[in-house]
């Protein structure tokens, strides 16, 4: 009996080790079915907080320039701290949970540097949809001023950048001292604007169309705070859904920071700047970007604050400098497109400084893509 089940068992077919793994293996055709389902998942996803931002924005945009009208604060200031602060908020968040969460400084930093450099690419596509004159041609001069203090902000970073490790015993507890020093800049800056505005307003009323007279302040501020509700709420779940694409696709952290990420978390400053400029309110829309920008670079020190393993800026990669060196240069053309106005754009359609622009970030994004991407 023994025998027999031994010479049984010893005449059944034998595999190759190798395919009898394969043996436990599921089909290809079912894996990429599976990969192909997931794939779609998330863009579906991603072209629904696009959606929800889109709607939330145009909104977001009318309900602040009739914030403006009826608090008579002006659509400069509006733009550039109210919506700033809304429209910015998705940066804070993804740099906040990249820093503390999954510790890649590299990640954070890249967030909030990129979408300062794909923020001021926005104002490009707001030249190209003004009709006939440059849009920096029909914008207040006090964006100078905001664009010239983006300029030292991401200068005093850069720098820290620069100094690296030589730096990283300046801090106060484990919040590099650069980062607060950041903070403190911005906040004096915006108060210093604050009250150049104010007086602005009281010497030169801004000439705003009466719109929205019969709509009470009190539903206006209701529903403004809906909007940014529904912006911020969908800005964190698209730069969620971004790391999420991120990691089907295995793209390299700091570069997927500096231009997906930055793209994404950049939606809700497109889609405002964009319904603002159909409304009229070119300066509420370049105020938006360049406020947001500021606050952008001063958010490095709440991410700085939730980075325990030291001063963030000395913990990252010196490749950031590039992103550093390309905001800073676009920030210089935007403010000689504020300063030397044209009565006509250059090629048609499109000023001057708009190819620059965009070549520009284009650039930058090389830069990153040869410089984090590959390496």
């Amino acid at each position: 009996m023994f025998l027999k089940l031994t010479h049984n068992i010893a005449t059944l077919p034998h595999y190759h080790p190798l395919y009898q793994l394969h043996l436990y293996e599921l089909a290809p055709d079912i894996v990429s079915l599976s990969t192909l389902l997931a794939q779609t998942l998330i863009w579906f996803k991603f072209l629904a907080c696009l959606v929800i931002i889109l709607f939330a924005g145009t909104k977001l945009a009318r309900y602040g320039d009739a914030i403006a009208e009826k608090t008579r604060l002006g659509r400069i200031w509006i733009g550039l701290v109210l919506l700033a602060g809304v429209t910015s908020a998705p940066e804070l968040i993804t740099g906040v949970s990249s820093a503390a969460l999954v510790r890649l400084p590299d990640l954070a930093l890249g967030t909030l540097f990129g979408s300062c450099m794909f923020n001021l690419t926005i104002i490009a596509l707001l030249d190209i949809l003004h009709p006939r004159t440059p849009v920096l041609s029909e914008v207040r001069l006090q964006h100078i001023a905001s664009a010239g203090m983006g300029i030292l902000l991401i200068a005093i970073a850069g720098g820290s950048i620069f100094a690296g490790e030589r730096l990283s015993g300046l801090a106060l507890g484990w919040v590099g001292v650069p980062s607060i020093i950041i903070l403190i800049v911005y906040l004096v800056a915006m108060w210093v604007m604050f009250r150049f505005e104010r007086n602005q307003a009281v010497q030169h009323p801004e000439a705003i169309p009466s719109q929205y007279e019969r709509v009470p302040i009190r539903t206006v501020w209701f529903k403004f705070a809906l909007a940014a509700i529904a912006v911020i709420g969908a800005g964190i779940w698209l730069s969620f859904v971004g790391d999420e694409i991120a990691s089907i696709y295995t793209w390299s952290s700091s570069f997927v920071g500096s231009l997906f990420l930055a793209i994404s978390t950049s939606m809700p400053e497109l889609a405002v700047c964009v319904a603002a400029l159909r409304l009229g309110a070119i300066d509420m829309a370049v105020a938006d970007i360049l406020g947001a920008n500021m606050l952008d670079v001063a958010h490095l020190f709440t991410v700085d604050l939730f980075y325990s393993q030291g001063p963030i800026l000395s913990s990252v990669s010196s490749v950031h400098l590039v992103t550093a060196g390309v905001v800073m240069a676009m920030s210089l053309l935007v403010i000689i497109g504020c300063r030397f106005r044209q009565k006509r754009k250059t090629f048609i359609i499109i000023s001057w400084y708009s190819p620059v622009l965009i070549g520009l970030y284009i650039l930058g994004a090389y830069a990153l893509f040869k410089g984090i991407g590959l390496g």
